[in-house]
């Protein structure tokens, strides 16, 4: 991961000599941390550490409906004007693309930046909206039955790029539908063989029996 920063924040400095025009926001949570990697990295480079913000963007996603009745945020941390600077959004893993969506609406809301490129650690490819990458660590062949998980040492204590399998819905065969034979051969069993609905037996006896005639005069 330092040699795909490294090389990375060398890209940056070939379109951006000087990096004090630039300003690296990075998408909370693992954005930020690599945001503030690059930007030491650019220091140690060209001798000037460009401006680093913070972006949350959890009020502006597309499935904010969806989201818990109070969901966690971190908050976003921008303290500077992105007016007339060329904002760089940071991301560890760029998949449909509406994450970067959202964060291009709420940084709008900041400012009117020169011009946004993206910088992301991680491309899998995937995507539901017309957004690409200005520069791409890693390109990864993925299918959409698998997860890509980046962890940075700031926070998850390592650096380490983890492609995981997801797991599989479980679902519950409804038993409707499905009759066991035994259970159709208990049916036929009760079934009245007169093929009354009541499924009860007539009466057979005393009751039913006619009696016979007597003629008068006989002994």
């Amino acid at each position: 991961m330092a040699r795909t920063l490294s090389r990375m924040a060398h890209e940056i400095l070939e379109r951006h000599s000087d990096p004090r025009r630039l300003a690296l926001v990075g998408v909370r949570s693992r954005g930020v941390p690599l945001a503030r990697r690059l930007a030491r990295l650019l220091l140690e480079a060209a001798g000037v550490e460009p401006a680093v913000g913070a972006l949350d963007i959890s009020l502006y996603r597309d499935d904010f409906t969806s989201l818990a009745a109070q969901p966690i945020t971190k908050g976003t941390d921008i303290l500077f004007s992105i007016d007339g600077r060329t904002v760089v959004l940071v991301d560890d893993v760029l998949y449909t693309g509406r994450t970067v969506r959202a964060a291009l609406d709420q940084l709008i809301d900041f400012g009117r930046p020169a011009r946004i490129e993206l910088a992301v650690l991680v491309d899998r490819g995937h995507r539901e909206l017309p957004i690409r990458a200005d520069y791409v660590g890693r390109t990864l062949a993925t299918s959409r039955d698998e997860a890509v998980q980046v962890l940075v040492t700031e926070q998850d204590g390592r650096d380490e790029v983890q492609l995981l399998r997801k797991p599989e819905p479980t679902t519950a065969h409804s038993s409707a539908g499905l009759r066991p034979r035994a259970a159709a051969k208990q049916r036929s069993r009760s079934k009245p063989r007169d093929g009354s609905a009541t499924g009860r037996a007539r009466p057979v006896g005393k009751a039913s029996a006619r009696r016979k005639p007597v003629r008068r005069g006989a002994r």
